[in-house]
């Protein structure tokens, strides 16, 4: 949902359409706008850096917006002498502290699929397949990022198996880029990352797993339902936004 709402952000004259309601975002979940702004009256000197999973209501609270693809970059923008907040992410959160060396107040969130991967495990799947390299979505915890070869966005996963001459990958992030990535780079292997306890399942975004290729069509054919955004909402949170692509 919150991907459809920053399309309308940027595009609102333009119908945007998502083939279910209920797909939401843990992270745009656990950061609601009332308690996010009620948490920023502790830090009204900070400047606040929002990652993009976050509602349009999050946005407009926000001094600009970032991707996995350029939060550090974004972070390092910041003047030196500006204290920052970064929310909703946590464990993106701490990736950027660890690459930048800038402090930053982080809101608590984290995605339930990247939360659950388990160090131990991956470890142990690492002894099993030494050839292995391992992918990582910074959304992970730091003990699981600690393991990984690369470190990036989905897309900067994709390009690092095409471009990398290893055969063999272990993938920790949602699983359905494997798919993407069996057809960019086919004749490798890619394993999908173990996570704690039995659930196999629990590595699924159960969010992304409600737009199925039925909704879609439906979706198509009856354009809607539409995701809409109050203007006086729109234009507070498209600022963020375009700071964020002035500065990417």
């Amino acid at each position: 949902h919150f991907m459809a709402e920053t399309a309308k952000i940027l595009n609102p004259d333009k119908p945007v359409w998502v083939p279910d309601l209920r797909a939401g975002c843990s992270l745009a979940d656990g950061c609601p706008a009332p308690a996010f702004a009620r948490w920023l009256e502790n830090y009204p000197d900070h400047e606040v850096i929002s990652y993009i999973n976050c509602s349009a209501a999050v946005k407009a609270l926000s001094t600009v917006i970032c991707t996995s693809s350029n939060a550090e970059k974004i972070v390092r923008s910041i003047s030196p002498e500006k204290r920052i907040v970064f929310a909703p992410d946590r464990h993106l959160g701490r990736h950027v502290i660890r690459r930048t060396g800038r402090d930053m107040v982080l809101w608590p969130g984290t995605c339930q699929v990247h939360e659950v991967f388990s160090e131990k495990r991956i470890t142990q799947l690492k002894v099993r397949h030494p050839e292995a390299r391992v992918a990582a979505h910074p959304e992970c915890d730091q003990a699981v990022l600690r393991l990984a070869d690369h470190v990036g966005s989905t897309s900067s996963m994709l390009r690092y198996v095409q471009e990398d001459p290893g055969q063999v990958f272990i993938i920790v992030t949602e699983p359905g880029i494997i798919h993407q990535m069996k057809k960019a780079a086919p004749g490798k292997t890619f394993i999908p990352a173990p996570i704690e306890g039995a659930c196999e399942a629990c590595s699924n975004c159960p969010h992304m797993k409600l737009n199925t290729l039925e909704k879609l069509y439906l979706c198509l054919r009856d354009r809607a339902p539409e995701v809409t955004v109050p203007e006086d909402l729109r234009v507070r949170a498209l600022k963020p936004i375009e700071r964020m692509l002035a500065l990417s």
